[in-house]
């Protein structure tokens, strides 16, 4: 059987460089994430760096880390995924020829060596393949995170042998896995039942697709009824699961699906013929639309969630303050907001360049530690900031915010904050501050930090950036105030809503960057896998199109019957995606107070990318396998 693989694959190498592809591809990309990751941990500083560069790539190393911690299981889903369903796709295209070996006294066992082999093959090839590509595709990687700001200029992830002890199970052991159940399929079928395409080798939904797509919807289900019901972080984390195994149930039960759905489409010209070919080439449509379930689910998925986030930080923002206007300016402008008429409280915070180092932190159980933070510090004054913030602090009080004294946000670790000391640092100078109060966690990346007004020197408050919020005293027309300030010369005014809505679109920036990271190199390896799919189903129908050129149709009646055929298969595994992350974004409202992003010009983004892609795949194969008469 070892020679008869080897046989096979150089005969019909056509059908199998789409699943060598996809291995090479799946390998590639867990690779690269792996050793981007890998190299994080190592904490490179660019030569020259001051005290401070070195802190924010500290800091952007850790976010860099926690991204691609996500990414490799995403990489590892999606390899597995598609390289498990390209194999088995390609195993039910040779039916006519294992029916042929079986004809010929090949027994079960045999088959299910024969396809086993040729798995390993093409997986060892693939894989090698992969651990090739994988070097530009490391740059790639890194090229994404340093143009997001997470890592630093001369970042390089070096190859560390290591990593081959994750390829190889993705590559060999993926491929082998994907050819098992198929191959024990295929070894059970009847010869001339595979011939004839009648009996159980025509029966696509077997009782492991039931199975494996029923558990998945089931688990779909109960996953967006917990993230219903849990709060902000559960509903998050679990929107991406819910993506991945919706995904799994729809493709599992898409040879049931998309011929249903295709009944329900108004195909135009040759339609009927395209539809009756959606019918009978279930095995071939499923397989299309599964990729494209799976792409439009996660990427659907990751952006709704992340924008509902967004957007529930620009109302939590719009929330949390009790004011009428918010003007940016320098804290030498703000002093003279409160004597405008019309004004009666202004607030002004002003965000400090200095770094905070906490010491003699002591937690219940554990040692003390110092820490060093470079994060949002602002000075302000306790008794108009109460009087214009709904924020309140979870231990301490406010009222006590002075002299040298200083409130810490979440980020600060442990238990016990409350009369213990910082360190403000500012150029060659320092200041002990005691912590008098402990303040909540926010969705903004807002106050982690507030100390006294008191406590920071007048020359600093004057010259830093400052955000002052404005109270007006009733009656008093917002317009006339905002004019005022502008002819003043006082800064920038804006409403609350349009300062919230800033706040959210500052997020989504953020977001962009965790989108590039997450689904950047994954998406285009799903949008290759659906091409792929396309290529190889077009490929093994030379016959068809024959019979269909003897019948009396054209070449190019033929190219529109499949172009046709394609597009609507393209479609229901859009909108079968799309169905697939409106659960994930069910259950993310559940987390959000029913603030949802849903991201439609991504969606027509993406549709309108794969209908072309999917299309220009299914011309150029069906333009070629149809010239053979």
């Amino acid at each position: 059987m070892l020679t008869l693989s080897l046989s096979t694959l150089r005969e019909r190498w056509p059908l199998f460089i789409g699943a060598v592809i996809t291995v090479a591809l799946g390998v590639a990309l867990v690779q690269a994430a792996l050793l981007v990751m890998a190299a994080t941990a190592d904490g490179w500083i660019p030569p020259g760096a001051t005290e401070e560069e070195a802190f924010q790539i500290r800091e952007g190393y850790v976010g860099a880390a926690t991204l691609l911690g996500m990414t490799v299981p995403l990489a590892a889903f999606l390899a597995v995924f598609i390289v498990g369903s390209t194999f088995a796709f390609t195993v039910a295209q040779r039916s006519r020829d294992l029916a042929l070996l079986r004809v010929l006294g090949a027994n079960p066992p045999q088959v299910r060596r024969l396809l086993l082999f040729e798995a390993f093959f093409l997986g060892t090839f693939g894989t090698a393949i992969g651990v090739v590509i994988s070097f530009p595709t490391v740059t790639a990687q890194s090229a994404v995170l340093t143009a997001f700001g997470f890592l630093p200029d001369g970042f390089a992830a070096p190859f560390g042998p290591w990593v081959l002890w994750a390829s190889i199970p993705i590559g060999v052991g993926v491929a082998v896995l994907g050819v098992l159940s198929a191959s024990r399929r295929a070894s059970r079928v009847q010869p001339l039942d595979a011939l004839r395409d009648t009996g159980s080798a025509a029966r696509v939904m077997t009782l492991g697709r039931w199975v494996t797509g029923l558990l998945s919807v089931a688990m779909t289900v109960l996953l967006i009824l917990l993230a219903r019901s849990g709060d902000l972080l559960i509903a998050l984390t679990t929107s991406l699961l819910i993506s991945m195994t919706g995904s799994v149930a729809l493709s599992r039960l898409s040879p049931l699906l998309v011929p249903l759905l295709g009944r329900l489409l108004v195909l135009p010209g040759l339609g009927e013929l395209a539809r009756a070919n959606l019918r009978d080439g279930v095995r071939r449509s499923a397989s299309t639309a599964a990729p494209l379930i799976v792409l439009v689910a996660l990427v659907l998925g990751i952006d709704g969630s992340l924008g509902s986030l967004a957007l529930l930080t620009g109302v939590e923002q719009e929330r949390s303050v009790r004011a009428d206007l918010v003007v940016d300016s320098t804290g030498a402008q703000s002093t003279r907001l409160a004597g405008l008429p019309g004004v009666a409280v202004a607030a002004p915070q002003t965000l400090l360049p200095v770094k905070i180092v906490v010491q003699n932190l002591v937690d219940a159980d554990g040692p003390a530690v110092t820490e060093a933070y470079d994060e949002q510090v602002f000075a302000i004054d306790p008794a108009t900031y109460l009087r214009t913030h709904v924020t309140q602090p979870r231990s301490g009080s406010l009222d006590r915010l002075t002299g040298m004294t200083i409130a810490g946000g979440p980020m600060v670790a442990g238990e016990r904050l409350i009369g213990e000391t910082a360190t403000m640092h500012y150029n060659d100078q320092s200041t002990t501050l005691q912590f008098v109060a402990r303040m909540p966690e926010t969705l903004a990346l807002g106050e982690e930090f507030l100390v006294s007004r008191d406590a920071v020197p007048a020359d600093l408050l004057a010259t830093s950036p400052t955000t002052t919020f404005v109270r007006l005293t009733p009656g008093t027309d917002p317009a006339t105030v905002r004019s005022a300030i502008a002819a003043a010369g006082l800064g920038d005014v804006r409403t609350v809503s349009e300062w919230a809505g800033a706040a959210a679109k500052a997020q989504q920036s953020g977001n962009l960057a965790i989108m590039a990271v997450l689904m950047g190199l994954s998406g285009l390896y799903a949008a290759i896998a659906a091409v792929n799919a396309v290529v190889i189903a077009g490929a093994e129908r030379r016959a068809e199109f024959a019979v269909l050129r003897l019948s009396g149709l054209t070449r190019r009646q033929i190219m529109t019957v499949a172009l046709v055929e394609s597009t609507a298969v393209t479609v229901i595994g859009l909108l079968l995606g799309a169905v697939v992350a409106a659960g994930a974004l069910v259950g993310v409202a559940g987390g959000t107070q029913g603030i949802v992003d849903v991201p439609w010009a991504l969606f027509g983004l993406l549709s309108a990318g794969a209908l072309v892609i999917t299309a220009i795949a299914c011309a150029a194969t069906t333009w070629k396998v149809s010239a053979a008469r």
